[in-house]
């Protein structure tokens, strides 16, 4: 993989952000806008000296939440554009059409407001990406939803680097890094989801995990969401399951980034527990 040349920065970054919390965040759950604060600070901590140019789909927010970014990031650096609460559908699709069009980086990453990140850690998912060609999609988030469903049960491979072990994984939420030939060649499925696709069969119909066997689906038919996933997964992306090529993604473990839903917290206790004493911090501040 290649960056653009010339390029003055090292990834660009779509990252939206929406006032109102709409899952169970394990901190600031009745604050949306200091819950936004310690992402966006650990997001930027976890850049560490990586040049990002960030463009901020302000959905809805009120004229702090603008200036929130201008204290993190410096103003050259960002493009603020102010939504009308067009909502997640609408903002999803409007990522993948700015990450395409920008030329400031062949890398580029979707972000959503409610993610916490471990400090100088996000280079290595760059890295990752640009220096393996079977690394098509990187997501910052060990899930724990591939440790407790029948839907995730299929066998991983796995890559040493020098500071964590990555796998694949069949799916993940809508924070990920790739480039943007990878995106150009996928935004068709990536589109799907603005039509009613489900986020998990958009994925799996990319990297076709579970998908070619019927006697699964009969077996675990009750397990949440389990056949709707399969069905959708088929129904939007037929040609590209039957005639596309397969996609991978890969997790690190462990965890870099931590999904602030208060059900689905990563496994590793100990980025947990700094998660939460940062959280003190801020509280405290």
């Amino acid at each position: 993989m290649t960056s653009e040349e010339g390029a003055k920065y090292d990834l660009s970054v779509a990252y939206r952000i929406y006032p109102k919390v709409s899952k169970v965040p394990p901190v600031f759950s009745d604050n949306k806008y200091k819950l936004s604060e310690f992402c966006l600070k650990s997001f930027k901590s976890s850049l560490g000296d990586l040049k990002a140019k960030i463009f901020v789909l302000l959905d809805g927010c009120p004229p702090e939440y603008g200036e929130l970014f201008k204290k993190y990031f410096e103003d050259e650096d960002l493009e603020l554009i102010r939504l009308d609460a067009v909502g997640n559908l609408a903002t999803f699709s409007i990522q993948i059409r700015i990450l395409l069009e920008q030329n400031f980086s062949n890398i580029v990453y979707f972000a959503e407001d409610d993610y916490f990140y471990l400090p100088n850690q996000f280079r290595e998912m760059v890295e990752f990406l640009k220096e393996n060609d079977d690394v098509h999609f990187v997501s910052p988030y060990d899930h724990v939803d591939d440790y407790t469903l029948k839907l995730h049960d299929h066998p991983n491979q796995v890559k040493a680097t020098a500071y964590r072990h990555w796998r694949t994984a069949s799916s993940t939420c809508l924070t990920f890094l790739t480039d943007k030939e990878t995106l150009e060649e996928t935004k068709k499925i990536f589109e799907t989801y603005t039509r009613g696709n489900h986020d998990a069969s958009m994925w799996l119909s990319l990297t076709k995990f579970n998908l070619f066997n019927p006697i699964k689906v009969v077996k675990y038919r009750k397990e949440h969401l389990y056949t709707e996933i399969i069905f959708k997964s088929w129904r939007y992306g037929v040609k590209q399951l039957l005639f596309g090529n397969r996609w991978q993604l890969w997790v690190p473990l462990p965890t870099i980034g931590i999904h602030l839903e208060s059900d689905f917290l990563p496994q590793t206790e100990e980025c947990i527990e700094y998660m939460k004493n940062e959280a003190l911090k801020m509280d405290l501040e």
